[in-house]
């Protein structure tokens, strides 16, 4: 008989809806208490998800030593993660993490530190790359169907940034983050494009904002070198909408460019692969339209069970993500100071 996982859960904000939903569906895992500050909201997560045991307020620790987890998934903003975090590691609970790990990138990299020191095992909740059509474009690119991959494009157009209240019915805090379209959804990107294309050698960034009731930036063009001499770009912003009824579903369009021709991803999913002098062909994969773009989610966890089950290693580690916070932090440098950040130089 396999082992059932006991898991607690901290956090019911917007995307919380997401992981607890996923959660329900996995037969290895079950969510056995969660957690928030105020009692509303996780009474509200108990009634939809049937969690058996909820805890508020100044209980965190309490709900921690009654449930005694085998792991804790941790979907809070991110101010709270290191505190939160080392809860678990002190008790030897295995984390599953919601990026932004940290406010910062030497937050970040302590937040790892310490997973190091303990006997946890950490897992980044990074969950772009787990998207459908971004596994089917690696699985297209490593079978050398595109030969030798030279770029990578992205357009993203989410149009839920503009107006007075941007950002308040689903994510209310975004209007006062002060960096928010790199820090917050361009961190996915850059992690997706070191999925497909290897480590990243350059970063040349120009972020503006738009929607000036808010604090942070909310557009940009990222230019990233691969270290294999590839590009990537993200043509990218919250303010302006794309001509589609579910912006969140892929969140953009993507082209990518290799000797033997292109791939091509729309907004609802779509993959075709042209050949170079022939017709595009319409590449045969399923994108779920359940949960969260593409059930990206519930892929993820799915990953984290799996490798917690077995002993394999986890695909995000926090070592790994890493690279992927100093490309974030990387944009910013190169924004503020006009020119390309090579970060072989700060190897």
């Amino acid at each position: 008989m396999s082992r059932t996982l006991r898991g607690v859960a901290v956090g019911a904000g917007y995307f919380s809806q997401f992981q607890y939903e996923a959660w329900n569906r996995i037969p290895e895992a079950r969510i056995v208490g969660a957690y928030n500050r105020s009692r509303d909201k996780i009474e509200s997560i108990q009634s939809q998800y049937g969690v058996p045991n909820i805890y508020s307020g100044d209980e965190l620790d309490r709900m921690l030593d009654e449930q005694q987890p085998d792991f804790i998934d941790v979907i809070t903003p991110p101010v709270t993660h290191l505190e939160i975090c080392q809860k678990a590691f002190d008790r030897g609970i295995d984390v599953i993490c919601q990026k932004p790990l940290a406010p910062t990138y030497q937050e970040s990299l302590q937040l790892v530190k310490n997973a190091s020191k303990s006997s946890s095992r950490f897992m980044v909740h990074e969950n772009w790359r787990w998207q459908p059509w971004y596994r089917e474009i690696k699985r297209q690119i490593d079978s050398g169907r595109l030969g030798e991959l030279f770029s990578i494009y992205v357009k993203m157009r989410m149009g839920d940034g503009w107006g007075e209240d941007a950002y308040l019915e689903r994510q209310p805090f975004f209007r006062d983050y002060p960096q928010l379209l790199m820090f917050e959804t361009g961190v996915h990107f850059l992690d997706a494009f070191r999925f497909l294309g290897g480590e990243i050698a350059t970063v040349y960034a120009r972020l503006n904002r738009r929607n000036p009731v808010i604090k942070g930036e909310d557009a940009g063009l990222v230019v990233c070198g691969f270290e294999n001499g590839a590009t990537a770009t993200l043509d990218a912003n919250r303010y302006n909408e794309a001509d589609t009824d579910n912006a969140r579903y892929t969140f953009g369009t993507i082209r990518i460019d290799g000797s033997k021709g292109h791939i091509d991803l729309d907004l609802d999913g779509k993959l075709s692969f042209k050949p170079l002098g022939q017709s595009a062909q319409e590449i045969d994969y399923q994108p779920s339209k359940e949960g969260f773009a593409g059930d990206c989610v519930y892929a993820l966890q799915r990953h984290f069970v799996d490798c917690i089950l077995s002993g394999d290693p986890f695909e995000g580690t926090g070592q790994d993500y890493l690279k992927t916070i100093q490309l974030v932090e990387a944009s910013y440098q190169s924004n503020q100071q006009g020119r390309v950040v090579d970060l072989s130089k700060h190897a």
